[in-house]
C-alpha cells in the first residue's frame, strides 16, 4: 500500500511517500518538499501548494494520505497561514481518495519511538533506521513527512484488526 505522509507548511509542505508491504515492512519511494515563493501572494502560495499536490498524486497514486495535526505556535500569524495551507492539503487529499488520517505530533512520536516527547534529532534518526536510508532524510519537513507515512503504517493496522474504518 503506497502512504502520503505531508508535513503542513504554506512556505515549506514536506512530504514522505512509503510502500507498506504485506510483510508490514516500510519501502521508502519519495521523500521532498514542495516550496511556494516567498514574494508571491498568499492565495497564490495556496495554489502552488494544490498544484504540488495533485502532481504527488498523479505520479504515486496513494491509496492513504496521513497529515499531521496542528500545534498551537507563539506566532499567531504564521501559525493561521499554516491552518489555511492545511485545509488546501486536506480538502485536497479527501478529494483525491477520501482515506485521508490525520496523527498529532505526540501520536507521531509515541508511534515511531515509544515516547510522546521525542526531540527531532531522535526523529530524524529513527526515521533513518526504519527505512534503512543510508542518511538521515533532509530536509527536515520531509523527514516529518516520512514520520507522519509511517505512524500510519504502524498504527492503521490495530484499527484494521478491530474493523474500524
Amino acid at each position: 500500500m503506497i502512504i502520503l505522509g505531508i508535513d503542513p507548511g504554506f512556505g515549506t509542505m514536506g512530504y514522505g511517500v512509503i510502500d507498506k508491504r504485506a510483510d508490514g515492512n516500510c519501502v521508502p519511494v519519495d521523500y521532498g518538499v514542495i516550496t511556494t515563493p516567498k514574494d508571491e501572494s498568499f492565495p497564490v502560495r495556496l495554489a502552488i501548494l494544490e498544484q504540488g499536490l495533485n502532481k504527488l498524486y498523479e505520479k504515486f497514486k496513494p491509496e492513504e494520505i496521513s497529515v499531521e495535526e496542528l500545534f498551537f505556535t507563539k506566532n499567531v500569524t504564521t501559525g493561521i497561514q499554516v491552518a489555511e495551507a492545511r485545509g488546501v492539503i486536506l480538502l485536497s487529499a479527501i478529494k483525491y481518495c477520501g482515506r485521508l488520517f490525520e496523527y498529532t505530533p505526540n501520536q507521531i512520536k509515541q508511534a515511531l519511538t515509544g515516547y510522546g516527547k521525542a526531540d527531532k534529532v531522535q526523529m530524524m534518526h529513527v526515521v533513518q533506521s526504519i527505512l534503512r536510508l543510508k542518511q538521515i532524510p533532509r530536509p527536515d519537513d520531509a523527514a516529518d513527512a516520512l514520520a507522519v507515512a509511517l505512524c500510519h503504517a504502524h498504527t492503521s493496522r490495530f484499527g484494521q484488526l478491530y474493523g474500524i474504518k
